[in-house]
């Protein structure tokens, strides 16, 4: 495949992202890394030439050393942001449009995760529950992960204000 789609335009970055949702027992696997204090979803950006579904394959199995397909399309997420863990790369705002997908999880899903973030973080994967308190990216996976439903829904997230 080609390199990660970000773009820069103006002041600003673009990225494409994919998450993955992946659920057990009331608990949804959320990744972290060394030196940073808040967890982010399983995945991270689309390469040029791939398709978003192809990206959740790939980006699940880089991170979790496990292949799965994914389900179903679940939310659609804008989000600005300017992001410390990216500042010392980009110093940018971000525009990133993220496409989170329910994942088929197998029943014996076990992940071991050998992966490093864009920084070079070593990372690590974790089950949380919506009532951990720890920061969270995307945030809505708190209520949303609680219902889910067959439907696509669409968050906007600006956090430049």
């Amino acid at each position: 495949m080609g390199s990660d789609i970000t773009v820069p335009i103006d002041d600003g970055l673009v990225n494409i992202r994919v998450g993955a949702v992946i659920l057990r027992g009331g608990k949804f696997l959320m990744a972290g890394a060394e030196n940073i204090d808040y967890l982010y979803s399983v995945g991270g950006r689309v390469q040029f030439g791939e398709t978003a579904e192809e990206a959740v394959v790939r980006e699940v199995y880089e991170e979790t050393s496990v292949r799965m397909e994914p389900d179903r399309l679940g939310f659609v997420h804008e989000n600005y942001f300017v992001d410390s863990h990216f500042k010392s790369r980009y110093d940018k705002t971000i525009y990133e449009i993220s496409f989170f997908f329910y994942m088929k999880v197998p029943e014996d899903f076990e992940p071991v995760c050998a992966s490093f973030d864009g920084g070079g973080n070593k990372e690590f994967l974790v089950w949380v529950t919506p009532d951990d308190e720890r920061k969270m990216f995307p945030d809505f996976f708190r209520t949303e992960l609680l219902k889910p439903w067959d439907g696509i829904k669409h968050f906007v997230t600006d956090e430049r204000r």
